[in-house]
């Protein structure tokens, strides 16, 4: 059994929105299953971090500290493997995101980029209104639009909070589905969030509770691995739309989430994908 010197990054209170218990915990589990592959580990706050300026052969985190990215990109730069990788979680902020997964044919909702500051002339509604410039920090950064109106006046609240971009997805209706997976390994899970309370922001009871319309759990592992690909993050979570007719489309996707309700699993896959991805780095 190989054994590595591994840095692990936690995620700061402030980007763990109603999960700051749940992403430590999958975070510690991970670095307590590396240390059974007999790893040294040794972890930092993301301040902490780049204070310190520390440095490593193998870095794993769920980072989302302007400062930390900057910081982990630059050893990136310079040969260092970081699961997920900065770029990665860049990615995954709102505007890139989507225009990665359509242009790379990920089952997406219709959607719109514009700068806050223009109208928006399209007739969508119901539709959903997303900070482009980050990910969602409070529960305004993601709203639910049914006309017009509402759509102007949650634009104008954006412009308030200097918020720059804006992506505009239809609304899709259809069973609601939370997802996670690590790449590279078996492990996929998926389950309704409806009727439990597993929300950020209590955003899915828009899509009430599910129907249980039949769906190909083969092809979201397949459309979820693909954009885990397309967006560089082999460990990550996300949510999806099953319509009447069964098609799937990925609506959200997010770098290394809490995966709450299967941590014990997932935490031995992600240590495992971390491991294979450092014996590859070594060799």
């Amino acid at each position: 059994m190989d054994v590595f010197s591994i840095i692990g990054v936690s995620r700061g209170n402030e980007y763990s929105p109603n999960h700051v218990d749940n992403d430590a915990a999958i975070f510690n589990k991970v670095a307590e299953e590396l240390r059974l592959l007999g790893c040294k580990v040794d972890i930092y706050a993301e301040k902490d971090f780049v204070a310190r300026n520390v440095k490593a052969d193998i870095i794993f985190d769920m980072a989302r500290d302007r400062a930390t990215i900057a910081h982990l990109k630059s050893l990136e730069d310079e040969g260092i493997l970081v699961v997920n990788s900065a770029y990665g979680i860049d990615n995954c902020v709102r505007k890139p995101m989507t225009e990665l997964l359509l242009k790379h044919g990920v089952p997406h909702p219709k959607s719109y980029i514009i700068a806050t500051d223009q109208a928006f002339e399209e007739d969508c509604y119901p539709c959903w209104i997303k900070r482009g410039d980050s990910h969602a920090m409070v529960k305004e950064d993601v709203c639910y639009a049914t006309c017009k109106e509402e759509a102007e006046h949650i634009l104008a609240d954006f412009r308030n909070r200097r918020i720059p971009t804006a992506v505009i997805n239809e609304h899709l209706q259809g069973d609601l589905i939370k997802f996670y997976g690590v790449q590279g390994t078996d492990f996929f899970y998926w389950f309704y969030p409806s009727p439990c309370s597993h929300s950020k922001f209590g955003l899915e009871k828009i899509n009430g509770v599910a129907k249980g319309i039949p769906f190909s759990v083969e092809d979201l592992k397949k459309y979820s691995d693909r954009a885990a690909e397309v967006l560089n993050v082999p460990i990550y979570g996300g949510d999806c739309v099953v319509s009447a007719d069964g098609e799937l489309r990925i609506i959200d996707f997010n770098d290394w989430p809490s995966f709450a309700r299967c941590r014990e699993e997932a935490g031995g896959k992600i240590a495992e994908c971390i491991y294979n991805r450092a014996k590859m780095q070594m060799k």
